[in-house]
């Protein structure tokens, strides 16, 4: 090796098997780990000094196989064959060895200097699998370490053994006696990864997956799979709704009186009334507005899906619903997709990557915003209280319920029924297959839970709803403080598109709403009064009864509070999520299909609502 200080090291493995965990613990780095297949399709890289020598270590995509079915298995592949790494560390799982000796067989013909971290190693003792360390070792010709990187156990064992594979001078090619060549069949492979497996893995219970199985039997059930999945969802959603009331309320509280006191330094230094107005009354309280509107709900729901993700439910979701999709000629894993969306349509757009059909990833990116992001619900809720559910107290709380359910269902329906006109016409072709694992169900680690769902997710989706948010608090501000003939612009704006408004059932001020709401659907309701009180500023009601009064006093209806709830579910995504869907795509057409097609889908739903009403 020339004396070299500093080397660079993959780290490879099958999805599930703890690899970006390993990956965390020895660099220190917060890379996101998730109990789902495919979770990350680029390398992330971390720096290790051990001991006198520096190591870059890269957690490549996780993979099944080098003979590369997937985009994350070919960006895995061309790592591995790219010459790069001095080194591999192939993580495997301890509890389904046999499975991952086939990706480890694979790579170690390819880069002799390569360790087999045999991971998990707990849970395996735990369902009564033993393995022989030495007699793996022999098998398969390299150094075997056992860790369970969640405990920070053998983590040192695996520096010190990483350490002494890159520096020896005299490490010969594979001597293993299952040597695999890069030119084996995969039929060749699998036989010699069974046979290593049936060596060097004994079990001393009769079921050792008896615990899983207990669960599968309530979660993957025909009769039960999917109630309990809505049950889930729906405890999720009312945590989320309920408990984001007050820290919204208090975050809401104390952003404004920072405002107020920023008008007041304004005002101290003699600055022009219309640059406070500007400042503070247009851009600083709309960026206020989204912020204590989105962030509780986002910061209840994350951590909430992430334990889901973690506890291995999510693939439970896909297997569920996937003739479902089959059926709409999408992919079943899109079901994942749909979920992430409940928190916000832009993370699930990002969770697409799980789905390996560039066709089908299309579809699932352009039917996201038909799942109702949380962004959505305050308006659908105060629709449902004022126009459907008038009564109080519990029978009114689980009436509300019901109805809102009823909502999120109505946008599966709508996101299977587009898919299918997708499928069917300009993204034509037939589902494809893909491996669905199951893993085991783990304890969430709810710490690391907390960290990344908040700074993966969270941090995340604030921070280009606000980059959003500035731009559409200038535009508000000027159309509501700028008059021709005694009338601000948005009241001439609302009055022009006022005809196309009544063919939909609605009014023009509800239409300008939803446009000037782009930048984040939680102001769509504050514009609305804004419009109808007349006011240079977002308004809010806290009030419900005189809300309703006054939207009635404005000419609504029920037929109004139905085309508003549709328009609410079937129209162009917020700004974030386009952002995200540009990025994703990298294309300015299929961004422009994104905000087309669920629009058109609303406008031809409230018409059709308006002839009947």
């Amino acid at each position: 090796m020339d004396n070299k200080r500093e080397f660079t090291v993959a780290l490879a493995g099958n999805p599930n098997v703890g690899k970006s965990t390993v990956f965390n613990a020895l660099t220190g780095l917060n890379q996101h780990t998730g109990n789902w297949a495919g979770k990350t399709v680029s390398c992330a890289e971390g720096n290790i000094e051990y001991d006198g020598i520096s190591i870059v270590l890269a957690d490549i995509p996780g993979a099944y196989s080098l003979k590369a079915a997937s985009a994350e298995e070919e960006a895995a592949r061309q790592f591995i064959l790219s010459g790069k790494a001095d080194c591999a560390v192939v993580v495997c799982d301890a509890v389904c060895l046999e499975r991952n000796l086939y990706l480890a067989l694979q790579i170690i013909a390819e880069i002799p200097r390569t360790i087999v971290c045999v991971n998990l190693i707990d849970e395996a003792e735990k369902k009564g699998y033993k393995i022989d360390s030495d007699k793996l070792s022999a098998c398969l010709g390299v150094p075997v370490v056992f860790t369970s990187a969640r405990n920070n156990i053998g983590l040192d064992e695996l520096r010190h053994t990483l350490k002494e594979v890159l520096l020896s001078e005299d490490f010969s090619e594979n001597s293993g006696e299952y040597r695999v060549s890069s030119s084996d069949t995969v039929e060749e492979i699998s036989r010699k990864a069974s046979e290593i497996a049936e060596k060097t893995v004994s079990c001393i219970k009769s079921e050792p997956n008896s615990t899983d199985r207990r669960f599968d039997r309530i979660f993957l059930r025909k009769s039960t799979g999917i109630p309990v999945m809505l049950l889930l969802f729906g405890i999720l959603m009312w945590i989320t709704a309920i408990g984001a009331n007050y820290p919204s309320e208090l975050l809401s509280g104390l952003l404004f009186s920072l405002g107020d006191k920023m008008s007041q330094g304004l005002y101290s230094v003699n600055a022009p009334q219309w640059v406070e107005s500007l400042l503070i009354q247009g851009i600083y309280k709309v960026l206020a507005w989204v912020v204590s509107v989105m962030l509780p709900p986002m910061a209840i729901f994350f951590p909430l899906f992430t334990l889901l993700e973690d506890f291995g439910y999510l693939p439970r979701i896909a297997f569920n619903l996937d003739r479902c999709f089959k059926c709409s000629g999408a992919c079943g894993k899109q079901a994942i997709t749909m979920a992430m969306g409940l928190g916000c349509n832009a993370c699930g757009v990002t969770g697409c990557s799980v789905i390996d059909s560039p066709r089908e990833k299309l579809i699932a990116i352009l039917t996201n915003c038909f799942t109702v992001c949380n962004g959505r619900f305050p308006t659908i809720i105060a629709i449902i209280t004022m126009f459907f559910v008038t009564a109080e107290g519990v029978g009114g709380t689980l009436m509300s319920g019901a109805a809102l359910l009823g909502v999120l269902i109505f946008g599966v329906i709508m996101t299977l029924f587009v898919s299918y006109l997708l499928s069917k016409t300009i993204l034509r072709g037939t589902p494809s297959s893909y491996t669905l694992e199951l893993p085991p169900y783990r304890k969430p680690q709810v710490g690391k839970v907390l960290v990344r769902s908040l700074l993966d997710r969270t941090v995340f989706v604030l921070g280009r709803a606000c980059t959003a948010a500035i731009p559409c608090g200038l535009i508000i501000w000027l159309g509501a403080n700028i008059h021709i003939d005694g009338n601000s612009l948005l009241t001439i704006i609302s009055d022009f598109l006022d005809p196309f408004g009544q063919l939909l059932g609605l009014d023009g001020v509800i239409v300008l709403a939803f446009l000037l709401g782009f930048p984040a659907n939680e102001i769509v309701v504050p514009i609305i009064l804004m419009v109808y009180l007349s006011q240079g500023s977002l308004v809010e009601m806290g009030d419900t009864a005189a809300l309703r009064e006054l939207l009635r006093e404005n000419g609504w209806t029920m037929g109004t509070a139905v085309s508003m709830i549709i328009m609410t579910v079937c129209h162009f995504p917020c700004a974030t999520t386009c952002l995200t869907i540009k990025k994703e795509t990298g294309s300015l057409k299929w961004t422009a299909a994104s905000m087309i097609l669920p629009t058109l889908m609303g406008i031809i739903l409230c018409m059709a609502v308006n002839l009947v009403m």
